[in-house]
């Protein structure tokens, strides 16, 4: 006895309507530009951990490179003169190593930052509520653009009364200090190259340590701490 072959019944009109019109679904599901969430300053705090190279811009989530050895040698080396200088002067505290410091619509992490005594109010458990008094970025390849145009703009208009930006790549270091206006001007080093901050009081940097750090107890030693 031959197999016998089952044939299914032929779809209604109505089956046939209904699938074309759940596939019209999907298409357009997949087509359509899908609405874009944008995080919370809290969101993108709880989405990160400490090893995380990341910044919140207008809330997105920025990925940042890491740090050369020439940047982490300056900033070691600027970290270690302030730390110290601010300690022994009881100026206020002094934060690197990805400490974020949260604006109007920026949660950005400069390479340091010093907060006085006078704004300590300002710091939340894991982050800065507001502007430092001074901050200092050390610019990388990748970094140019954010850091002399976007972050210039944003601690600007944020109030960071003082902001240093250090090019180990062309030894440039550039300082501004924020007019009664509420624009940066550069500040020049004298003729004898010294820097003298205005934020930190009474504390001043040869720049020529930038390029050529000296030993960390010699210019302890030169700043009179030790």
């Amino acid at each position: 006895m031959g197999e016998q072959t089952v044939t299914s019944p032929a779809k209604t009109l109505r089956e046939i309507l209904t699938e074309d019109q759940e596939l019209r679904a999907r298409l357009i599901d997949v087509l359509q530009p899908q609405s874009h969430h944008k995080l919370s300053y809290e969101e993108f705090l709880n989405q990160i951990d400490e090893d995380t190279f990341a910044e919140w811009v207008d809330g997105e989530i920025i990925m940042t490179s890491p740090a050369s050895v020439q940047h982490q040698n300056i900033k070691g080396f600027l970290e270690s003169i302030l730390r110290v200088y601010v300690e022994a002067h009881n100026l206020g505290v002094v934060f690197a190593d990805r400490f974020q410091m949260k604006l109007a619509h920026t949660g950005r992490e400069p390479d340091l930052l010093f907060v006085a005594h006078e704004h300590i109010d300002r710091l939340k458990s894991n982050y800065l509520d507001g502007p430092a008094d001074l901050v200092v970025e050390i610019i990388s390849p990748e970094s140019i653009g954010r850091d002399r145009g976007d972050k210039f703009i944003e601690y600007e208009e944020a109030g960071v009364p003082e902001y240093w930006l250090i090019d180990p790549e062309r030894e440039q270091a550039d300082f501004y200090h924020r007019d009664t206006r509420g624009y940066y001007r550069p500040i020049l080093p004298g003729t004898d190259q010294i820097y003298r901050s205005s934020a930190v009081r009474g504390f001043w940097l040869a720049v020529t340590w930038l390029w050529h750090p000296p030993q960390i107890t010699r210019a302890l030693r030169d700043l009179g701490l030790v």
